[in-house]
């Protein structure tokens, strides 16, 4: 099945990533949100922004998450790419 980028737009809602899984291994490893953020330099709010899917993750930024916490590149598409259902 093909998409356009019209139709991708168009349906925005059903691409919605579900960052829960990264959620909790970041709670897992540095107990809170904003000791993640510190590690990986961020504003306490960009994270969170993210994590909510407010804001984009560039590819290095996902890079050195999964460094950080531990995730291996093979599951990388587990954390960073679930649809919200």
């Amino acid at each position: 099945m093909s998409y356009s980028l019209e139709k991708l737009k168009s349906n925005k809602e059903k691409w919605t990533m579900d960052y829960s899984k990264l959620r909790g291994k970041i709670r897992e490893v540095y107990k809170t949100e904003r000791a993640f953020a510190d590690a990986m330099s961020l504003n306490s709010t960009t994270l969170s922004q993210k994590l909510n899917g407010k804001r984009q993750w560039d590819v290095t930024e996902a890079v050195s998450a999964c460094q950080l916490l531990g995730i291996a590149m093979t599951d990388f598409e587990t954390y960073f790419f679930t649809q919200k259902v």
